[in-house]
């Protein structure tokens, strides 16, 4: 009887485990844009919807060997067109009032010079 018990107790917890993790697994999205420059906030592409606007899209994060084989410190990329492949992570902040604030950052993992 003991051993049926251990092993639904097992069951449960690796099925928790499971349910968990799943939710902290980031899909990859791409995104076609031109690079705008760099801010202190992050890197900037501008992409253009299905009506014919313009938006920018702001990454926060990026990738190290992605840094290694593009220059995004000097403005010689400014202009260039590139797809780029990038996760979106929420996190949660409190303000000084208790409200909590959800914020998207966006960290590319791929890029691709067009």
């Amino acid at each position: 009887m003991k051993t049926k018990s251990i092993v639904t107790l097992t069951v449960l917890f690796f099925s928790f485990l499971l349910f968990t993790s799943s939710k902290t697994i980031q899909e990859k999205e791409t995104f076609e844009g031109i690079y705008d420059g760099k801010e202190d906030y992050g890197y900037n592409f501008i992409g253009i919807d299905e009506e014919g606007d313009e938006f920018t899209m702001t990454f926060h994060g990026i990738d190290e060997t992605i840094l290694s084989s593009f220059d995004f410190k000097s403005e010689k990329l400014v202009g260039s067109k590139f797809m780029v492949t990038y996760t979106t992570k929420t996190v949660v902040n409190k303000d000084e009032d208790g409200y909590e604030d959800e914020e998207e950052i966006y960290s590319i993992v791929a890029l691709k010079k067009l």
